[in-house]
């Protein structure tokens, strides 16, 4: 796919996300009878803002203005996602019973932890679609439910290993294995046997990528991971295609949300552990450009590979937007427990300050992905030249 066509379908992806996620706040905000000044879909400056009046007639606003008398809605310049401006929620205007600072500490819990709440929502909504319609999943060794409809099993590249004889054949992750010296397969280990019992012989592999027919030739060779046994030096999985009917396929989309969050955590902590344990960084750390690729290649699958991308996407936002991190939702929630602890708010010059710093950090921790993402794709610093 053109970069082009990554690049919108990325910032449509990402718009969805985050408007959701602000959409959120906005409505608890407005059912906690707090007011919110501005919900902007793109970041400023504004091309164009309205309010409606109390006649309920369409006024336009001058493009700084800040406040009105109800919720200014406004396109922004920067088409990345949209936010919300919330009254009071700097701690400015405590005294006014619409303010976000005058509201009980749970009120304000509840309206900074609702963007997570429908990240999550939304990510279980396209799941549930995607069960409807059918989404591909990984089934080895895999017990699926008894309504669970199965169909297009195939056997693709999970991993490739360096300097193996499918390393020198460009055999790439995500291929599909359609035959092997014109023989076909419906089991890993008959494609596993196959090769160990032709090594050092040349094998015709017919491959699909990116909906395309690929033949390649390599020769199987002892490889270390297998203890000198014969193979290509990759690591195969099953996948199939998996619906469900309609009236459970939000069953399953619920529950598959479950084990991606609880997948994430688990990420974290081995990441964390791999760090403080061995010192080394262990998978890969994705940034917007990353992500921008990862969209790109989940398009050039389909329709229905973008909407399972974009609802791990959603899940991941959620996760990490509650980490008790300063700047995050996570971290405005950790100052509301302490505040709820101690019987008294936190200093509200401390508490802007914290969050200042830690947006810093986060901005350095975005640029420094991005160019880590940047060298991957050209290969270094000197590859863009």
């Amino acid at each position: 796919m053109g970069i082009f066509w990554t690049v919108i379908i990325f910032f449509l992806v990402l718009g969805v996300l985050v408007i959701v996620h602000e959409f959120g706040h906005f409505i608890t905000a407005r059912r906690a009878g707090v007011k919110v000044d501005e919900f902007g879909f793109g970041l400023p400056p504004r091309a164009i803002g309205a309010y409606r009046d109390e006649t309920n007639h369409w006024r336009l606003v001058g493009l700084k203005t800040k406040q009105t008398a109800k919720t200014i809605w406004s396109l922004n310049w920067i088409p990345l996602g949209g936010f919300v401006r919330i009254k009071g929620e700097q701690g400015e205007e405590a005294t006014d019973p619409d303010s976000f600072a005058h509201k009980s500490v749970g009120k304000r819990i509840w309206i900074i932890s609702a963007g997570v709440l429908m990240n999550i929502i939304l990510a279980a909504v396209l799941l549930t679609v995607g069960f409807i319609v059918g989404v591909p999943q990984i089934v080895t060794d895999q017990a699926l439910p008894a309504l669970a409809r199965v169909s297009a099993a195939r056997i693709q590249v999970a991993q490739v290993l360096p300097d193996s004889p499918a390393d020198a054949a460009a055999i790439e992750i995500a291929d599909t294995i359609f035959a092997i010296n014109g023989q076909t397969f419906s089991q890993i280990n008959e494609v596993q046997e196959f090769v160990a019992a032709h090594a050092g012989q040349d094998l015709t592999i017919e491959l699909e990528r990116d909906g395309e027919a690929i033949s390649v030739v390599l020769r199987p060779a002892g490889i270390a991971d297998l203890d000198g046994q014969a193979g290509m030096g990759v690591a195969l999985v099953q996948t199939a295609t998996v619906s469900f009917p309609w009236y459970v396929a939000g069953y399953y989309g619920v529950v598959e949300t479950g084990k991606i969050i609880a997948g994430i955590f688990i990420g974290f902590y081995l990441i964390i552990q791999s760090l403080v344990v061995e010192g080394q960084l262990i998978g890969e750390v994705y940034g917007p450009v990353g992500i921008a690729t990862l969209v790109g290649d989940a398009a050039s699958l389909g329709f229905i590979y973008v909407l399972q991308l974009t609802a791990i996407l959603s899940i991941i936002i959620a996760v990490i937007n509650y980490l008790p991190f300063p700047a995050l939702d996570g971290g405005r929630v950790l100052f509301l427990i302490i505040e709820a602890v101690r019987g008294r708010p936190v200093n509200q010059r401390f508490e802007n300050a914290t969050h200042n710093i830690g947006f810093g950090l986060l901005l350095l921790l975005i640029l420094l992905v991005t160019y880590r993402d940047i060298v991957r794709i050209t290969g270094g610093f000197f590859g863009v030249f």
